[in-house]
């Protein structure tokens, strides 16, 4: 249930509604937003009478929810998501461009990478210091110097680091480098993990998971925001399915779904979806073009030396031109 204040309500108001709402064992939240702020009532187990909280002082209208996910629903918020980091804008009326390698290899591999994304106009370096793969024999990353190396990117070029946590017990450390704090596929639904997230400071990144419905993973978004962070950014990066011609498939019809039914930006992974360098480009311009607020893409200068994911790397030569299509794409809808 969503409780819509009045635009001037008073701070009493709004207090006494908060208080009547917990007497009533539920938890209130309030959602500022606009020219007005509005109360959603959380952890009730059933219907609750709108004219408990219909008559009180100062609000407007009682909206019932009937989406199992609340926080993350446009029902509860429907004006847009903007999370703000620095300079930098995430959401509806802007393009983000996050670029870097799969994993942190060296300090030189990772500032030269850094180098070319800033220059092809990447306002985040997005890389990997601590690695989920699917060998226990494949590069793990290089942990806390991985992290270190990200800090020293961030001080030469300016750009902002995204980076993957795996569990609770490194949060901590990775909230301490990061602008942002990746959540990857296979820990959708590490419940845990999204509850520690929900009490971050920092945006969450949150990618779906290869076999999750968008139900599914709006409702592991639910669970970051039900914990008090409000600055959760979605990532589209394609779901498993029998193809083999790619990695996995790209569903471009998760964008214009999530935007419907969520006020969270939402981007796009078109390297992991895709797996194939000569297919991220399409991938990316079509995601643009689909609406989504913006791309998380894998580059790399030397690919054929990388220790993952050489092969769905863009050369910085290809980022570069992307950068330039998808910028004239994304200026079209947004004259």
């Amino acid at each position: 249930m969503l409780i819509v204040m009045n635009k001037n309500s008073a701070t009493e108001e709004i207090d006494n509604v908060i208080a009547a709402i917990e007497e009533r064992g539920y938890t209130a939240r309030p959602i500022p937003g606009g020219d007005r702020v509005s109360i959603g009532v959380l952890y009730n187990k059933g219907h609750v009478d709108p004219s408990l909280f219909g008559s009180l002082p100062g609000v407007r209208e009682v909206i019932p929810v009937t989406k199992p996910y609340k926080l993350v629903s446009r029902e509860i918020k429907p004006e847009d998501t903007i999370i703000k980091i620095g300079d930098v804008s995430i959401g509806n009326g802007f393009l983000t461009i996050m670029a870097g390698p799969c994993a942190v290899e060296s300090e030189e591999q990772a500032i030269t990478i850094g180098r070319h994304v800033k220059k092809a106009g990447a306002q985040f370096f997005r890389g990997g210091a601590f690695k989920p793969r699917t060998s226990p024999y494949s590069f793990q990353g290089l942990g806390e110097e991985g992290l270190k190396i990200m800090a020293e990117v961030r001080a030469e070029t300016g750009l902002k680091i995204v980076t993957e946590v795996l569990d609770a017990d490194k949060f901590d450390l990775v909230e301490e480098y990061a602008d942002i704090v990746q959540i990857g596929t296979r820990n959708m639904q590490n419940f845990s993990l999204l509850r520690r997230a929900g009490k971050a400071k920092k945006p969450i990144l949150l990618k779906r998971g290869m076999s999750a419905t968008v139900d599914e993973w709006l409702m592991a978004a639910e669970y970051i925001m039900e914990g008090g962070n409000s600055d959760v950014i979605l990532c589209e990066r394609g779901v498993r399915t029998f193809v083999r011609h790619s990695r996995n498939t790209l569903d471009l019809s998760a964008v214009p779904v999530v935007k419907k039914e969520s006020h969270l930006p939402i981007i796009v992974d078109p390297s992991h979806a895709a797996g194939f360098r000569d297919q991220v480009s399409p991938l990316a311009r079509a995601a643009v073009a689909a609406d989504a607020n913006g791309l998380i893409v894998e580059v790399h200068h030397q690919p054929e030396k990388a220790v993952s994911d050489g092969s769905q790397s863009l050369y910085p030569e290809q980022f570069e031109v992307l950068c330039e299509q998808i910028r004239a794409i994304f200026d079209i809808f947004n004259q």
